[in-house]
């Protein structure tokens, strides 16, 4: 069994200007640059087949490029007792009219419908019992953060599993808009690696669950 879900990726710019933004919350737990991502569709512990099944229906999928721009600031979570800190973005309807077509093809896949909103968003950190009040200095401070703005021309299948140092996300194949491959795992991941997953990895980062469907 793997765990997976689909996101938007960044380029190099956007990650140096995300990573900016990750200081100033005492006891915040700041995601890496490398891990930053815009989650399109969770779609959890599938087997091998059915991976397969996902990423045939995934590769369907063409619309045109768009460009996208991360704006602002937030968090999820009580008022009083946030449990992560996101940047959210621009109201952008390719992004909905991707995120609708990715849905449609993981349903078609025979996954159950996801019933969370769609609330596009990357998370800069998990926080636990952090100081309210540096919380909200650190919203005010960023209310207005406008990230360099992006081409969206591909989307990505991610794998997930927790380790010790957090959850890590994998690349497994990324798909052009256009209706290309842009990259290939280097071998047959949903037959062997799927099928070899160890469940001792433990449970898949709730927290980043939670968050993408808190409205």
């Amino acid at each position: 069994m793997i765990r997976l879900f689909v996101a938007l990726s960044f380029p190099d710019e956007i990650r140096q200007s995300l990573a900016a933004l990750c200081a100033g919350v005492p006891g915040a737990r700041w995601v890496n640059p490398d891990q930053f991502h815009l989650t399109l569709r969770f779609i959890g512990e599938v087997d091998g087949r059915t991976a397969r099944t996902v990423s045939d229906a995934l590769s369907t999928i063409i619309m045109p490029d768009f460009d996208l721009e991360l704006f602002s600031v937030g968090t999820f979570g009580d008022r009083r007792k946030a449990n992560s800190l996101w940047v959210g973005v621009r109201p952008n309807a390719a992004l909905n009219r991707l995120q609708e077509k990715v849905d449609n093809a993981v349903l078609r896949s025979g996954i159950a419908p996801d019933r969370r909103k769609f609330a596009p968003h990357v998370t800069l950190a998990r926080l636990n019992n952090a100081p309210f009040d540096r919380i909200g200095a650190y919203l005010s401070h960023h209310a207005l953060y406008a990230g360099p703005r992006t081409r969206c021309d591909r989307f990505t299948l991610y794998s997930s599993f927790l380790s010790s140092s957090g959850a890590i996300y994998t690349p497994e194949q990324v798909y052009r808009l256009d209706g290309g491959l842009a990259e290939d795992a280097e071998h047959d991941w949903m037959a062997d690696e799927a099928e070899a997953w160890d469940q001792d990895h433990g449970d898949w980062d709730k927290a980043e669950a939670a968050a993408y469907g808190a409205e």
